[in-house]
C-alpha cells in the first residue's frame, strides 16, 4: 500500500498572528486542540482538519523562523525508521508518543530534507479535508540536489510512482509522481540551477488550494504578507503564487485547473 502525507503542520513564533493570517489567506477554521499545559492549533474546513500550527517555544526550542512540515503515514513506524537510517536517511527526534493520537518521529531524507513520520493510534479519527477540497494540500513539491534519486528514495519507501516528466530546459526535468488510492500527486526537481534563487535549502514545499489566486494575493498582501512568486500557469492548468507570511515564514498556493 502507497503511503503520502497525511497532515501539515505549521511552527511558528507568535500563534495569534499565525492563526489570524492563515484564517484571511486560506479560509481555514481554527480550533484549540485542547492539549493540557500545550498549546496545539488545528485547521481545516467545514468540519474536517487538515493540520496544526504550534509555536517553538511550545516545542521546547528557541525562537527559529517559521517552517512547514509534513507528515507521512506509516503503519510501522519503528520498521521504517530502521528502514530509513538504513538508507542514508537520519533520525532527527526518536519516536514519541502522542497520547489518544498516535506516534510521530522527525527525519531526514538522504539529501538532508526534513519530513515526519506518524502512526495514527487504533481510535476512530476525525474527518479529514478531501485531498483535492479547498483549503487542503493540492500540490507537494520537492526541491533537492539529485531529484532523481529522491524519487528512488521515496518511491522505495512509500510507493510512490512517477507520472509525467516536464523538460523545463536548463532548469532539468520536473518530475511528478502520484498513487491512485488515494490520489495523491506532486512533483520533484533541482534546487540549484538557473532560474533558481541562490541558497534554497533542500525542502518539501506545500501547495494550499484557493478558489481564486489573484484574490488570494490581494489577501497574502492585505493580511502583511509579501508576495515572492506573483501568479503563474504552470502544465495541467493549475496557477500557483509563493509568498512569505507575515513572520516570514514561506508558503505556497495553488488554483487548481478549471473544471
Amino acid at each position: 500500500m502507497a503511503d503520502g502525507f497525511i497532515w501539515y503542520e505549521l511552527v511558528t513564533n507568535d500563534m495569534d498572528k499565525a492563526v489570524n493570517f492563515y484564517k484571511k489567506v486560506v479560509g481555514w477554521d481554527v480550533k484549540d486542540a485542547g492539549m493540557p499545559g500545550f498549546t496545539y492549533m488545528i485547521f481545516g474546513k467545514d468540519g474536517k482538519d487538515v493540520g496544526g500550527m504550534m509555536t517553538w517555544a511550545g516545542a521546547g526550542m528557541p525562537e527559529l523562523p517559521p517552517e512547514w512540515m509534513g507528515h507521512i503515514h506509516s503503519a510501522k513506524l519503528d520498521e521504517e525508521l530502521k528502514a530509513v537510517t538504513a538508507d542514508g536517511g537520519t533520525i532527527i527526534k526518536p519516536a514519541q508518543d502522542i497520547p489518544g493520537v498516535g506516534r510521530f518521529a522527525v527525519v531526514l531524507d538522504p539529501q538532508k530534507v526534513k519530513y515526519l513520520l506518524f502512526e495514527p493510534g487504533k481510535q476512530d479519527v476525525p474527518p479529514r479535508l478531501d485531498q483535492m477540497a479547498v483549503a487542503n494540500v493540492g500540490w507537494h513539491e520537492l526541491l533537492t540536489d539529485d531529484p532523481a534519486k529522491a524519487f528512488d528514495y521515496y518511491s522505495r519507501h512509500y510507493g510512490w510512482e512517477k507520472d509525467h516528466a516536464h523538460d523545463m530546459g536548463a532548469m532539468g526535468i520536473y518530475q511528478t509522481f502520484r498513487t491512485d488510492k488515494p490520489l495523491y500527486t506532486g512533483g520533484m526537481m533541482a534546487r540549484k540551477g538557473p532560474g533558481m534563487p541562490e541558497g534554497i535549502p533542500p525542502h518539501w514545499q506545500y501547495y494550499f488550494t484557493v478558489d481564486d489566486i489573484e484574490s488570494a494575493q490581494k489577501r497574502v498582501i492585505e493580511a502583511c504578507g509579501k508576495v515572492l512568486l506573483p501568479p503563474m500557469d504552470v502544465p495541467g492548468g493549475s496557477r500557483i503564487l509563493q509568498a512569505t507570511d507575515d513572520q516570514n515564514g514561506h508558503f505556497a498556493l495553488m488554483q487548481g485547473p478549471k473544471s
